[in-house]
């Protein structure tokens, strides 16, 4: 009797301890959460401002860093800060708003992405004309130290409908 109550004691000792180290976890996982949608916001304000140095601060400097677009894809952050903030959204628009909605959030460890569709209206430099443009993007994040950046996006527009249509 005696070594059955030491090994259920053992039993919930272990089963209390295996439930703190995982609070903690889920602690985190809500407050990454939090992180990445304040980042995805940041991004957003990045875009609206065509701002290289904003960008530079949630995009990660590792060579694997990659940003698929309709016109492209880029590799690395200065492929990014060329061809995505000066190019394409700097010297493209003189004015840009991008909303982000329906946000959904998915964290598993020091990995993160997210979905998102959002709203894009600018108007275009060179004849100050309006552009309106929905669609959808997904974006991949690590996690590095304290801090999570952006590792890859990929963005489209909103789905093609119809029979064979978007292939």
């Amino acid at each position: 009797m005696n070594k059955e109550k030491t090994f259920l004691s053992r039993g919930c000792v272990l089963v209390l301890i295996a439930l703190c180290i995982r609070l903690p976890a889920l602690t985190d996982t809500k407050s990454s959460v939090e992180a990445i949608r304040q980042l995805i916001a940041t991004y957003a304000t990045s875009i609206d401002r065509a701002d290289v140095a904003l960008a530079n601060q949630l995009f990660s400097n590792g060579p694997e860093v990659t940003f698929i677009h309709p016109r492209g894809e880029e590799h690395g952050r200065d492929q990014i800060e060329a061809n995505v903030f000066k190019n394409l959204m700097g010297s493209t628009f003189s004015e840009r708003k991008l909303t982000p909605k329906d946000i959904a959030v998915h964290v598993y460890g020091n990995t993160a992405w997210s979905e998102f569709d959002w709203d894009f209206i600018a108007k275009v430099r060179k004849d100050g004309s309006p552009l309106h443009s929905q669609g959808r993007e997904t974006q991949i994040y690590r996690r590095e130290g304290n801090q999570w950046r952006i590792v890859h996006v990929h963005y489209s527009g909103v789905p093609v409908t119809g029979n064979l249509n978007g292939f």
